[in-house]
């Protein structure tokens, strides 16, 4: 059974059911859990997506003062931005501009340390890389 994550981002989107629509066409994620509320299916309380063997959680903003969450738009610029390691950038880089991906850099060797990787952000402006370059397979 493989290791299981201590840390697990999560991140809010306006429209928290076409951005899990987006991340699984787009990026690969699947559907773990995906809990929207009952009277409202367009408000997605939690939902959890994987990506071989890790995890996200996303849902709907929450304005609630003590989160102070904040939507890149809300925010002006990103709010977060999350690096997942792929075996063929080219590839995924391709399957995330079929589906629409905003392409923020191409396909490119990483500048200064062994790999290849992109950058992209989804429909609602988070900032995504990925890339060959694992940073747990590096001796220290």
């Amino acid at each position: 059974m493989p290791v299981r994550p201590a840390i697990i981002p999560g991140l809010r989107y306006e429209n928290a059911t076409a951005a899990i629509d987006f991340l699984v066409e787009a990026f690969g994620f699947e559907r773990h859990v995906v809990y929207a509320d009952p009277a409202n299916p367009a408000i997605i309380h939690h939902a959890q997506l994987v990506w071989q063997n890790q995890m996200i959680m996303l849902g709907s903003p929450r304005h609630d003062p003590k989160y102070r969450w904040r939507l890149a738009r809300e925010a002006g610029g990103v709010t977060a931005s999350l690096y997942l390691v792929v075996d063929d950038p080219d590839a995924h880089h391709a399957r995330a501009a079929a589906a629409g991906a905003e392409i923020v850099g191409p396909p490119h060797e990483n500048d200064g340390y062994p790999g290849r990787s992109y950058e992209a952000r989804d429909p609602e402006g988070n900032a995504w890389s990925f890339g060959s370059y694992d940073p747990w397979a590096v001796d220290v």
